[in-house]
């Protein structure tokens, strides 16, 4: 998620640079992942052969979300079957890669079927921009992502994630507290012969994130610096 613009490979995310000149890029150009790289070597919990089926998937994943957020044409996703790609969230109805596209990651994942007073997060108000804004702001060192452990290779891939970062900016007004917060899930990864994704299916639990993003109280805008990292911060 991050859109610094310079030429350079990334280990981690295949088609960052392939074709880059011909690709409808969000913010013009492929976006640089050096911040949430460095975040995610120094905080890993595990670290995969090359080559591993963990590593395949590790970085498949990474890959697919790097199209999400910066690709704008469907067709140019290299790491999804378009025409038969569904996003499941939590047992949802599923997503399908336009629909995806449209709302952005953010949105996709912490949408809910709560009634209104309990929602923490209102994904139906957010846009695509407004969704990744708020979490570049309150994570400003970037949202990192790992494979914990894989159960089931290809082409039905069970695994199981971590997503972490450092709650050091504001968060829909909530004061930052500096702290690490993070979330565990379970992925369910139905591929075809090339390995692109057909269907994902995403379980976790979303109050396990924002437990840690609601901690500290609402400060007013008068008790925000001016330098806020709303305005000022561009990518995780």
């Amino acid at each position: 998620m991050e859109s610094e613009m310079k030429e350079a490979g990334d280990k981690y995310r295949s088609f960052l640079h392939d074709e880059a000149k011909n690709i409808e890029w969000r913010h013009g150009g492929p976006p640089i992942y050096d911040a949430v790289n460095k975040l995610f070597d120094e905080g890993r919990t595990k670290e995969w052969p090359k080559g591993s089926l963990e590593e395949v998937v590790q970085n498949a994943i990474k890959s697919w979300e790097m199209e999400l957020s910066h690709k704008t044409n469907i067709k140019d996703f290299k790491t999804i079957n378009p025409d038969k790609f569904k996003l499941i969230v939590n047992g949802r109805e599923g997503l399908s890669g336009e629909e995806t596209l449209k709302l952005g990651s953010y949105n996709a994942l912490l949408k809910s079927s709560l009634p209104e007073e309990f929602k923490y997060y209102k994904a139906e108000e957010e846009s695509f921009e407004s969704s990744h804004d708020a979490f570049r702001a309150a994570l400003p060192r970037g949202f990192a992502w790992e494979v914990v452990a894989v159960y089931s290779g290809p082409p039905l891939i069970a695994f199981k994630f971590r997503h972490w970062g450092f709650f050091e900016g504001p968060f829909k007004g909530h004061a930052p507290t500096g702290e690490m917060v993070q979330f565990y899930g379970i992925g369910i990864l139905k591929v075809d012969d090339s390995l692109r994704a057909e269907d994902v299916e995403i379980y976790y639990d979303p109050a396990e994130l924002f437990g840690g993003l609601l901690k500290q109280p609402i400060v007013s805008s008068s008790d925000q610096p001016q330098n806020c990292p709303f305005q000022h911060h561009k990518t995780t």
